[in-house]
């Protein structure tokens, strides 16, 4: 009896740990990865298909959310995820939901060029009839690193500026950060209209300067006009512009380098030429000015045109390095300047670098 119980046991444990998998896998795609969760994805997709095609929404809206849900787990494209959402987006629409219609149609319009042309003036016109039932809240927060909540829900990773879609109505918003005062705000945002806020947290004051004035947290907001709204809109792609940026002024120093490189072996052969030539023909420097030059002299006039041609171009590509590289390091401290916040000292800082015969990044930060 005992060496059967022995035996059945680990059967038994076996088939509980199988169960509660196939669980997780029907109930959440992201306890799966890898292969199972492609094929969570794409099952769920044509579940999906199914149902908008036959119009039934809710069904087709339920697994267009839980497909999304997979493609993260299973680490699928950019496109992959910006068609998923477009679809999800539209579903949404058709039920109502404009707010969260508004939220995934606005991210797979981030990748409009990764949509088909349908699909994509799809979202588009959806996400305008969505925006015209909500409220666009546009948000500053500077320090960018703060704590951030609207309505008592966070808004996940910090950042400079945000772009939300809120329902109609009052809304509260609050923003902290260790060592300043915390900072609420309140507004009233009407459908079809954009509102847009700026917090500033000043800094905490010292312990006896706190207790004296019994400082709390601090309601303050700041109205961000048309300007600075198009400038928290820019501030969005800050990073990729660094990227691109400190990219271009590698490949324009390196290119510049190449170009003065060429100039110089194309100096060094027509200086190797003027010697052969002084020393077996008894050429002077004026023999490829007479009236009845010789033939050679075409072809060093080809050389020293080539010459002047490279020179001018390394000279032109390193200046154009030398500008975006210039532009990329001055984005870090205009940051600051925008903010009223020195640069950040942690982190990596980019910067071009180019001498008479290397060209490349220097990195600096603290790892």
């Amino acid at each position: 009896m005992r060496p059967a119980l022995l035996a059945f046991l680990p059967c038994a444990i076996l088939g509980v740990v199988a169960a509660l998998e196939g669980v997780a896998d029907a109930r959440d795609p992201q306890g799966v990865t890898g292969p199972q969760a492609v094929s969570n994805a794409e099952d769920l997709l044509r579940r999906a298909r199914q149902a908008r095609d036959a119009g039934r929404w809710v069904e087709a809206e339920a697994a267009y959310e839980l497909a999304l849900e997979a493609a993260d787990a299973a680490w699928t494209t950019d496109a992959e995820r910006a068609e998923i959402a477009a679809e999800l987006g539209l579903c949404e629409l058709a039920l109502a939901m404009y707010r969260d219609a508004a939220d995934h149609l606005a991210q797979s319009l981030r990748h409009r060029d990764a949509l088909g042309g349908g699909l994509a003036r799809r979202a588009e016109e959806g996400l305008k009839k969505a925006e015209s039932r909500v409220v666009t809240f546009y948000l500053g927060v500077s320090p960018p690193d703060a704590e951030v909540s609207v309505d008592g829900k966070a808004l996940g990773r910090p950042a400079p500026t945000y772009e939300l879609f809120l329902e109609p109505g009052h809304h509260t918003v609050r923003a902290r950060l260790d060592g300043h005062t915390e900072v609420v705000s309140t507004f009233e945002g009407q459908a079809g209209k954009e509102s847009s806020l700026t917090l500033k947290l000043p800094r905490a004051p010292e312990r006896g300067e706190a207790g004296a004035a019994g400082v709390g947290p601090v309601r303050a907001a700041e109205p961000v006009g048309p300007a600075a709204r198009a400038t928290a809109r820019a501030a969005l792609p800050l990073t990729e512009l660094r990227i691109g940026g400190a990219a271009l002024a590698t490949a324009a120093l390196a290119a510049g380098t190449v170009f003065l490189l060429r100039a110089d072996v194309v100096h060094d052969n027509l200086a190797e030429r003027d010697v052969v030539f002084r020393r077996q023909r008894g050429w002077t420097s004026s023999t490829c000015w007479w009236p009845n030059a010789p033939e050679a002299c075409a072809e060093i006039r080809d050389d020293v045109a080539e010459r002047a041609l490279f020179a001018t171009l390394g000279k032109v590509a390193l200046a154009t390095g030398a500008v975006f590289g210039m532009a990329t390091a001055a984005s870090f401290l205009a940051e600051g300047w925008i903010l009223d916040e020195a640069p950040a000292r942690g982190g990596v800082r980019v910067a071009p670098s180019a001498t008479g015969t290397q060209a490349g990044l220097v990195l600096q930060g603290v790892w």
